[in-house]
């Protein structure tokens, strides 16, 4: 998103996609489609918004949807999961290649490296909850403008260049400038108006979903549980996946034992961001008990409705919060928190890519517990040579060889296929 919007389109500039990306970062929710959102708005008002987050959303949802219907019917397919196997090494390239992407940009002095690797660090080794590493970051970069220290003092002002190297500036600084247009400036009326249509899509359905079959039924159940994963999902699908999968398979038998992981490959490798998970377990669920219904019209609709309420909330944070936060982008502690916050995402993503690589590289794990650690180190002799392979040729042909990310992942999936038939994996 950083490299079509800012370097390639120049849309907005750096320190704006920073600050959108710090704000979004501390909201419930995936913060990469409310990011999504908030440019939209930014660029095309609340239309714009709203059209950049329902299409971030909209191929991610038909693509689970489809997989889903696959996988009730015909369970574990060879040829998709041999597809399946060669998209999970290419993620693991991609999310390196996000690690260095936003790190060379967030990290700009040694403050910021500490931050970031402290927040690794925390993640990693001792499974601090994502809400705390990024309050503490936050604190920390309030703190330090505070006490006036450099290392924590924002570059550039309201307006910055935003685009490639001596490419002038940003599509919206060179209009505005300095100031704000009137539609990006909160207002009292404004935010009543957006609290009040947000929050009754959001929970209107669910209402309705509530008063016709009641809190008890399959889809009262999953309106009122995917609610709540909206409200306390911070830090995106990872913060949560543990709870999900333990009240989908022994709270509310939605989902066997292992099902849960299928989901996540399923998430992990297509478009959309991977809380799209919520959407195959919310087809399961229905799928299962489908009531009146046939099982498939029932998943299709949990999956609609898991969907939906995991969604719209993100739009109702953006729309209320953004005015807000695009008019204080002058508050130095302001930004030097929002700042810290990035850096940490560094330390944040880093820690993504190391659970991608164990889960995709190694067959096994050994979990390391004591002293505080809690994380899992891999099994050296259950290294898959084929994913490695594969991860390997991904990462030379976007970091060496600057291919794109969809001839990449659309490489390795027929890569992958290749290996299947010739009995490889």
């Amino acid at each position: 998103m950083h490299r079509i919007v800012v370097e390639e389109k120049r849309w907005i500039g750096e320190a704006r996609f920073l600050h959108a990306l710090g704000y979004c970062t501390v909201l419930p929710g995936p913060e990469a489609q409310q990011l999504a959102t908030y440019i939209g708005w930014l660029m095309h008002r609340t239309a714009g918004g709203v059209m950049a987050g329902a299409l971030f959303v909209l191929p991610g949802f038909v693509s689970i949807l489809a997989l889903s219907l696959v996988y009730a019917a015909y369970g574990s397919v060879g040829a998709v999961a041999a597809v399946f196997f060669g998209l999970k090494a290419a993620v693991l390239a991609v999310v390196l290649q996000a690690v260095l992407r936003v790190g060379r940009r967030a990290l700009r002095n040694r403050a910021m490296v500490a931050l970031a690797a402290l927040a690794f660090a925390a993640l990693f080794l001792f499974a601090v909850p994502f809400p705390l590493v990024v309050l503490a970051a936050g604190l920390a970069g309030f703190a330090g403008a505070r006490m006036g220290l450099s290392a924590f003092a924002a570059e550039g002002g309201q307006g910055d260049a935003g685009g490639a190297a001596g490419s002038g500036p940003a599509l919206l600084d060179a209009a505005y400038g300095d100031g704000l247009p009137d539609y990006l400036r909160p207002t009292a009326g404004g935010a009543l108006r957006a609290g009040a249509v947000w929050l009754a899509l959001w929970l209107v359905p669910v209402a309705c979903v509530l008063l016709a079959l009641g809190a008890d039924s399959t889809f009262g159940r999953i309106a009122v549980f995917f609610s709540q994963m909206a409200v306390v999902t911070f830090g995106g699908a990872y913060a949560v996946l543990a709870y999900v999968a333990q009240q989908a398979v022994e709270g509310y038998g939605w989902l066997r034992p292992g099902e849960m992981l299928d989901g996540l490959g399923m998430a992990e490798t297509t478009p959309g961001p991977l809380i799209m998970v919520l959407e195959f377990v919310g087809f399961m669920a229905a799928y299962r008990d489908p009531g009146a219904l046939t099982p498939w019209v029932a998943g299709t609709l949990g999956a609609a409705l898991a969907t939906w309420v995991t969604f719209v909330p993100c739009f109702l944070w953006i729309f209320l919060g953004a005015p807000f936060i695009e008019a204080l982008r002058g508050n130095r502690a302001l930004n030097a928190a929002l700042a810290a916050i990035t850096a940490a995402v560094v330390g944040v993503i880093l820690n993504l890519a190391i659970w991608f690589a164990l889960h995709t590289l190694f067959r096994a794990q050994a979990p390391v517990r004591g002293f505080g650690l809690s994380f899992d180190l891999p099994v050296p002799g259950s290294l898959d040579p084929w994913a490695a392979a594969l991860s390997v040729a991904a990462a030379l042909a976007l970091l060496r060889f600057n291919a794109g990310v969809i001839p990449t992942l659309a490489g390795c999936a027929l890569a992958g296929v290749v290996l299947h038939f010739a009995g490889a994996v």
